[in-house]
């Protein structure tokens, strides 16, 4: 892991939290895996202090688990939770991008080209770490778009659970391929103002990140699975 550089404390303490929350993501923090500060703290050559506290802040997101006599345990989500959360979020996705489509000012729809542009640019890269972040800029984007400050709530408490495997998700090619077309369909639908495409395309979008998420968890747990 690489140091973090060593800013004022509350940047420290910010820097330290998003590094601990891109290594969950990205599963160099295995689901499962007990978060040790000692080892935490000096391998990003910081005090425990920060550690600490970005363990509570992952904790309340919903990706690190508190358990007595254990620690922190990095969540691992079953089968049936993950389907019930992907479930949610397609249906909270294809509201927002429905209100989105009602109230997306021009200048937010220019920001969300420059973002498919550079999002474009990182998938031609193939790199999944860069796309990853500007793809959840993008949903995050059309969901303050939507205007509804309790829908931008719930979205962000309930995507928290299940942001590592979206980011899985994307490393079978063909389907990552498929995440790219159906972004740049979002895109579209946003600017001619089709509420009712936006909404269908987002939970298409999303259903299908649950069915490959399902069906690699389901391999992975040695359950029989069929093509998705």
């Amino acid at each position: 892991m690489a140091a973090i550089e060593q800013p004022s404390s509350q940047n420290l303490h910010e820097a330290t939290f998003q590094t601990l929350k891109s290594l969950l993501v990205e599963g160099k923090i295995a689901p499962g895996s007990k978060l040790n500060e000692r080892e935490l703290a000096e391998s990003l050559n910081v005090s425990r202090t920060p550690i600490r506290e970005a363990i509570r802040r992952l904790a309340a997101d919903g990706l690190v688990e508190l358990i007595a006599n254990r620690g922190a345990i990095a969540v691992q989500l079953s089968i049936e939770d993950v389907i019930h959360t992907f479930d949610v979020i397609a249906e909270l996705e294809g509201y927002s991008g429905e209100l989105a489509a009602k109230n997306i000012s021009e200048s937010t729809l220019s920001e969300l080209e420059a973002l498919q542009y550079e999002m474009m640019a990182s998938y031609a890269r193939r790199d999944l770490s860069s796309y990853f972040k500007l793809n959840l800029r993008i949903h995050r984007l059309i969901n303050q778009a939507a205007n509804n400050p309790v829908l931008a709530t719930l979205f962000s408490q309930v995507n928290s659970r299940i942001e590592a495997l979206r980011f899985r998700s994307n490393r079978d090619g063909m389907k990552w391929e498929k995440a790219v077309e159906e972004h740049q369909e979002m895109l579209d639908a946003l600017k001619a103002r089709d509420s009712a495409r936006v909404r269908k395309v987002m939970i298409t979008h999303v259903a299908n990140k649950r069915d490959v998420v399902v069906h690699l968890l389901k391999s992975e747990s040695g359950i029989q699975v069929s093509q998705v």
